[in-house]
């Protein structure tokens, strides 16, 4: 059924003031020391022409990555294009960290002769570390990470120390690119699956966090402390919707998983920001192994997968409000779907869920959210090494540019056809911005305005939902001469009723 929906240029109820670096980003551990990260989809796989296959396996996920992912070489940090693509983004936190994090010696003076230490994954070297401040100061973002808890760093049974942590804080802090926010660890509810020590208990954990927590203030009081990134559980699934675990949870398939409750209660180092991760459901490439948490394209505008997001950030803000009183809570990773994003991740089709997310945790909480990733996977704002801007990059950047950071009550309840925001304007003007997403693919959604607007519609090219260009108010966006931004014009809509195609993203400002 067509919806319709009336705008108002004025006297709305504001909900709160945002963080101005609402939309952020990660960069993995894996890209900046080179490593194993997944593999690719094909032309064919993108466009939804070829199934993507592979086998389950009886012995879980970790048998499954041999033919899941591959080995990349370090990102270039330094590539001129990567940079002025990054810093038109405006401002942001960038995160350095992901489960490579966690198992990561830091040969800062170049002792190991590239040989990693025995119970760790991989080595870092001074030289890549500065090409990551390098870069946060170039685009001038502020920089989040996690530390090493692994098996050559102490047992389950010693406490962590902060011997590798030190090298890491001490040289960002001589550099003068200090880090700003720390989490303990990625993923920390995954325990041993996620690099810890062999029989590394919720316990262990929570002692260890008050000792990193402990330390860094007292040594570097100035870094914000944030935690505790669990992914999944928390009577959360990633699959339809559901808050059954038994339909498809990441506790499927890794032993010995926890909730927040187990990593939180009773820890004596407050948390200064709650932070958890948010995934749709898991990627095509994990899908034979996790069936009941993997949504189908067809699926990827519909309600229940819209609404994911959502049920995600009213589920944790009562745990922030326990663990976190008056913190602002942080998606510290987000994107469509675990293991990389799914084969529709680099399209149009999921410029829906990405600014539907945006406008709905605003309208929930305030916070921030890192997408993953800024350039690496098929879910990254760029594609890898040539790092061509994709259709998700532009649509925050539209975001960026237009939305203010004082949130009002749409006065219209989400359904289909209607996934109604509105924020103050960007530019500081008197007005405001609404964004409305028709994700009906059928119908559709007639808007009344109350005077002239200018209006920003998005839509995938030659309206295919998964094309991977999108087009604003019909003109394609792609990069020019020189790596050139495509002029993000508006056209003039005139006061009173428009029609929005069914999958359109428009943005009106009033």
């Amino acid at each position: 059924m067509a919806e319709f929906v009336k705008l108002k240029a004025g006297g709305l109820t504001p909900l709160r003031e945002m963080n101005p670096m609402l939309m952020s980003y990660n960069v993995e551990f894996a890209e900046v020391t080179g490593g194993t990260f997944w593999k690719a989809y094909t032309p064919e796989q993108i466009a939804g022409t070829e199934e993507f296959k592979v086998e389950a396996s009886g012995d879980g996920i970790t048998s499954m990555y041999k033919d899941l992912m591959q080995v990349y070489p370090p990102i270039d940090l330094y590539n001129e294009k990567l940079r002025k693509l990054a810093k038109y983004l405006g401002p942001a936190w960038v995160r350095v960290s992901g489960t490579w994090a966690t198992k990561t010696y830091y040969d800062f003076d170049g002792s190991t002769n590239g040989q990693v230490p025995e119970g760790y994954l991989n080595v870092l070297t001074r030289e890549q570390w500065i090409g990551v401040l390098d870069f946060v100061k170039a685009i001038g973002a502020k920089l989040i990470v996690s530390v090493a808890n692994c098996p050559g760093l102490h047992s389950a049974d010693e406490p962590w120390h902060p011997a590798e942590a030190e090298k890491l804080f001490s040289l960002s802090k001589e550099y003068g690119v200090p880090i700003n926010a720390a989490e303990f660890a990625n993923e920390p509810n995954m325990m041993e699956e996620t690099g810890f020590p062999k029989g590394y208990t919720p316990a262990d954990y929570r002692r260890d966090q008050d000792l990193f927590f402990g330390w860094l203030r007292a040594n570097y009081p100035d870094c914000i402390c944030v935690g505790p990134s669990t992914t999944g559980g928390d009577n959360i699934s990633f699959g339809r919707g559901s808050s059954d675990k038994k339909s498809g949870g990441v506790e499927q398939l890794v032993k010995g998983t926890c909730d927040c409750a187990d990593l939180m209660e009773g820890t004596k180092e407050p948390l200064d920001v709650f932070s958890y991760h948010y995934y749709n459901g898991v990627s095509d490439r994990l899908a034979s192994v996790m069936p009941n948490a993997h949504w189908s394209a067809e699926e990827a505008s519909s309600e229940p997968y819209l609404m994911t997001a959502l049920n995600f950030a009213n589920t944790y803000v009562p745990m922030r409000d326990k663990y976190c009183p008056g913190g602002e809570m942080w998606v510290t990773e987000s994107g469509d779907a675990g293991g990389g994003g799914d084969t529709w991740a680099s399209t149009y089709l999921d410029v829906l869920r990405t600014l539907n997310e945006l406008g709905g945790f605003a309208s929930i909480t305030n916070g921030v959210i890192f997408h993953n990733t800024l350039a690496s996977s098929d879910y990254g704002f760029l594609a890898r090494q040539v790092f061509d801007p994709r259709p998700n990059y532009f649509a925050v950047l539209l975001w960026n540019r237009l939305m203010g950071t004082t949130v009002y009550d749409s006065e219209e309840q989400i359904r289909e056809g209607a996934h109604v925001y509105v924020h103050s304007r960007k530019d500081g003007k008197d007005g405001v911005v609404y964004l409305v997403i028709n994700n009906s693919l059928t119908e559709t959604t007639t808007v009344t305005l109350p005077k002239e607007a200018e209006r920003y519609t998005l839509a995938g090219e030659n309206g295919n939902m998964r094309a991977t260009v999108m087009t604003l108010n019909g003109n394609p966006l792609v990069l020019g001469d020189d790596n050139a931004l495509p002029e993000l014009a508006p056209v003039t809509q005139a006061a009173g009723e428009v029609e929005l195609a069914p999958g359109s993203c428009t943005f009106f400002v009033l």
